[in-house]
């Protein structure tokens, strides 16, 4: 049997009828990958503006990158940022998907779709909103102020990824430890938590990209010294094309490609497992 009569899935659909589906996937994954494999080179230019191919090669905008105090400081605000909205969005997302998925009320359906909401808004309506909320309280420009708002946009998606974990789930284990004795939150911990740590784990670090990634909510409430580096980067090609943008745009796609390359290589383990 040859690859092309071959079955491609359960289905018995062969690879051969699913050949348009592979050439429209490999066209997409060209259009995404091209932007990429552009600003690469073009961070090695020595040209003082944005040049591809670069006439001569260089790592000087590298050099630039580490040198400067305003490009680390935002740098540093962001990975702060990414640390602390994991630590909160994970745990909030842990619970509230856990609390939803156990729970036997008619709406629960309602609240979920409720608190997935800053996934289906804009972020534009969600950055117009949080400006105006924060400016009232003082959160504008301030760490407290962007890690709120980044753990409202991780939280969803950290629920999503545990609720998809607890459906995989048999929760007559937990059932069983509660039966004999457990606490309901003893049974979380030594029972259901260890059976879906990978999905917790894999929820931190998209939590965390979330965060790091983040550029529209971070125009609109970072600012001085709590600027996001997103934020650095855009003023830099909003005011004058610093070529230096290129060497952390390939820097940031290094840190985001490893982490989604962790997240996958969890979730194998935990599929294995």
């Amino acid at each position: 049997m040859s690859w092309w009569t071959s079955p491609a899935s359960d289905t018995q659909v062969t690879h051969g009828a699913r050949f348009w589906l592979y050439v429209v996937a490999a066209i997409i994954m060209l259009l995404l990958v091209i932007p990429t494999f552009i600003v690469i080179p073009m961070s090695f230019s020595d040209s003082q503006y944005l040049e591809f191919p670069p006439s001569n090669w260089s790592v000087r905008w590298y050099d630039e990158y580490f040198g400067s105090s305003k490009w680390m400081r935002a740098t540093v605000t962001s990975l702060q940022l990414g640390v602390l909205t994991m630590l909160l969005a994970t745990p909030l997302g842990t619970m509230a998907a856990y609390a939803l998925f156990v729970s036997r009320h008619k709406v629960t359906k309602v609240i979920f779709m409720l608190l997935i909401t800053p996934l289906i808004v804009p972020v534009i309506l969600i950055a117009i909103g949080v400006f105006y909320a924060f400016g009232r309280v003082g959160l504008n420009n301030s760490i407290p102020g962007l890690v709120i708002a980044h753990t409202a946009m991780a939280t969803p998606l950290v629920m999503i990824v545990i609720t998809a974990a607890l459906r995989s789930y048999d929760l007559n284990q937990e059932r069983v430890a509660r039966s004999l004795g457990a606490t309901r939150l003893k049974a979380f911990f030594t029972i259901t938590l260890p059976q879906i740590k990978f999905s917790v784990i894999t929820s931190a670090l998209l939590s965390f990209l979330t965060s790091f990634d983040e550029v529209i909510i971070a125009i609109f409430v970072s600012g001085g010294s709590n600027a996001t580096l997103t934020k650095r980067m855009f003023s830099a090609l909003r005011d004058f094309i610093d070529p230096t943008i290129a060497a952390i745009s390939t820097i940031m796609v290094l840190v985001s490609t490893i982490l989604l390359l962790a997240t996958q290589a969890i979730g194998s383990k935990g599929k294995k497992s």
